[in-house]
């Protein structure tokens, strides 16, 4: 009976850490404060077969002074390897046509490599301290002949700007995490503007060769017997000017369906 009683509870227990897991990660590295987090859905995905999933990522960059951040300068994010990355078939977009565009003229060049969008703020340092919001847009792009992921900023109030981020897509065989995002971060405003906030929601649903695809998709890998599994979902790794870095694993849950 004692037994019985306690591996219900233990699933409990681990049921509440996994939910506690899965909220957003609030790193600090001397002032600058990183919360990180990211999602998917729908949670629900088959045991053995990869399904269309969107991935959304939110993070927010503060300090704890309220002094100006430091800007970003490289940024790595890594999967988990039950998620993958598909862009065969595909339109491409590079970076020099997307260069001093606004977020319309960005999708007049680009739209059909277009594979996700969101919002942003950052703030500039002109004096006083500014704050420019504005639309990112995510486009399907190689570089170096490897699958790669072009981020678009542009802000026109009140201070117009535009940012083109190159992330390159690399995949390891072994280790929880399976795909790499990483880039190297331009400067915004020779230097004296900071993103602040990013949220950006990335997945598109297309046709090629007579199949439906999807440019990112998962499935759930639970063990036998087992419907619900936790795991490693996403791992980042920020690196800001002075060389302060922080790094954040995610842990999310998965049902199959």
């Amino acid at each position: 009976m004692r037994r019985r009683f306690a591996i219900p509870a233990l699933i409990a227990l681990l049921a509440i850490g996994w939910a506690a897991a899965s909220e957003a990660a609030k790193v600090q590295s001397g002032n600058v404060v990183v919360t990180f987090n990211a999602d998917f859905a729908p949670r629900s995905l088959p045991r053995h077969r990869a399904a269309p999933v969107k991935i959304e990522v939110n993070g927010d960059i503060a300090t704890t002074d309220g002094s100006h951040p430091p800007p970003l300068r490289r940024l790595e994010v890594e999967v988990n390897r039950a998620g993958q990355i598909y862009s065969r078939g595909l339109p491409v977009c590079f970076a020099p046509p997307l260069q001093s565009t606004s977020t319309e003229q960005a999708l007049e060049r680009c739209r059909p490599a277009l594979v996700g969008q969101g919002h942003f703020q950052a703030d500039v340092k002109l004096g006083d301290e500014v704050v420019a919001a504005g639309r990112v847009l995510a486009f399907n792009s190689r570089r170096g002949g490897r699958q790669a992921l072009l981020l678009h900023f542009f802000a026109g109030i009140p201070v117009r700007f535009t940012l083109v981020v190159p992330l390159t897509i690399s995949h390891r065989s072994e280790g929880d995490f399976g795909t790499v995002l990483r880039t190297k971060v331009p400067k915004l405003g020779g230097g004296l503007g900071s993103v602040t906030e990013l949220h950006l929601t990335i997945g598109r649903r297309y046709s090629y060769h007579g199949k439906r695809r999807s440019y990112v998709s998962a499935a759930c890998a639970a063990p036998p017997g087992f419907t619900t599994v936790p795991f490693p979902f996403v791992r980042g790794s920020f690196r800001f000017e002075g060389h302060r870095q922080v790094t954040e694993t995610l842990t999310k849950s998965c049902h199959v369906r």
